[in-house]
């Protein structure tokens, strides 16, 4: 989406908004068979994103003064001058989430803030978003859970959708929002266990069991959808990256669905498992899928890891051939921090160039692919 595009899409955005009407933004439609984000143009769209973009690393103080020397300290000129640039060059069309692991432990595991409005403009790519509605993600592991059904979960749901959504509605960029990356539902990992997860698998054995994880689970979504609407009626519901390697209760599932538009997935396997996954979820439900998180790595002597250009480029062919996949995200990042230890250029900028000759021209091929059905 170029500029005079962009601005053409917000002030027809702006018009359809003054009139009544619902504004051209993205949505999810089937054409000829086979399930697509459509753009506002009304174009079919594959979405192919990066993960984790955060511009820290670059202010190490090994670098010598690198952040202000090259960038002024200026997040507008780092994601105008590098960050959107090397994006379009790889072949990326969009950005799948900003916010970049910076530190991992047993009592202390987070994530850089999101980008804001004006950030997301500077990028200048269509974009998802998410919403921090609450901290059940597998590897949190300092905050207790919330009381779905409480007063108070309801006010800070209002208020994050005022925050966030009200200011994100009318932006033709914006594909939409997410909620948790891989919900604690009814598994834990070593990072929680001292809370647990927020339904007992062990009451799956009952009927009472079930219906109990299935009325929790509808106040979530339900909450948390019906914030949003107050404040965007229109953009997609993206809803939880549910964690594909742990167990996903059909009941919470099944809670999902009259609140969501798609269901997201973090699945860090082969390709072929992946495809098995996505297509058994799509099978069951209906809806279009998003592989929202994925890579496959090589490990470094260090402890790091490269991203395999093989690999990306069998996944991403792969999806193509699933009728309800509307889109990959890589699991980034942009630039290389001590917690992750794998992206596309180091903290110094030099790029994985192996990686990226891969990933380039699997993304060229798929941009082809989606404009013959254009």
């Amino acid at each position: 989406m170029n500029r005079r595009t962009l601005l053409a899409s917000l002030a027809v955005a702006a018009l359809c908004r003054a009139a009544g009407q619902s504004p051209r933004l993205f949505a999810v439609a089937q054409r000829k068979g086979r399930w697509w984000l459509i753009t506002p143009e009304n174009r079919p769209f594959f979405s192919i994103g990066l993960n984790h973009i955060d511009p820290s690393p670059l202010r190490f103080t090994t670098n010598g003064g690198l952040w202000e020397r090259k960038y002024s300290n200026s997040m507008e000129k780092w994601l105008k001058e590098a960050v959107s640039p090397d994006l379009k060059a790889w072949g990326f069309n969009s950005v799948g989430w900003t916010q970049e692991v910076v530190t991992r432990g047993l009592t202390n595991h987070r994530h850089s803030r999101a980008f804001t409005f004006e950030e997301y403009q500077w990028l200048g790519l269509p974009y998802c978003h998410q919403l921090p509605f609450a901290d059940f993600h597998q590897w949190e592991a300092e905050t207790r859970h919330p009381d779905f059904k409480s007063t108070e979960f309801a006010e800070w749901c209002d208020y994050v959708a005022r925050e966030h959504c009200a200011r994100l509605k009318d932006d033709p960029k914006l594909i939409g929002y997410f909620y948790i990356d891989c919900p604690t539902w009814i598994h834990t990992r070593p990072e929680n266990t001292w809370k647990g997860p927020l339904h007992d698998p062990e009451k799956l054995r009952t009927d009472a069991g079930r219906k109990e994880l299935h009325e929790l689970a509808t106040h979530w979504y339900r909450t948390t959808h019906d914030a949003i609407r107050r404040y965007d009626q229109h953009h997609l519901i993206l809803g939880d990256r549910y964690e594909a390697k742990q167990p996903i209760a059909g009941e919470v599932i099944q809670a999902a669905l009259p609140y969501v538009d798609v269901l997201s997935f973090q699945h860090f396997a082969p390709p072929e498992q992946v495809a098995a996954n996505l297509n058994d979820w799509h099978r069951k439900t209906g809806k279009p899928v998003l592989l929202a998180d994925h890579c496959i790595q090589i490990r470094d002597k260090d402890g790091g890891g490269r991203h395999d250009g093989a690999g990306y480029t069998q996944t991403l062919a792969t999806l193509r051939g699933i009728p309800g996949c509307i889109g990959y995200h890589l699991c980034g990042a942009y630039l290389r921090n001590e917690a992750r230890k794998r992206a596309l250029r180091d903290a110094a900028e030099n790029p994985d160039e192996a990686a990226l000759e891969a990933i380039t021209r699997a993304n060229r091929d798929a941009a082809a692919w989606v404009g013959q059905q254009s």
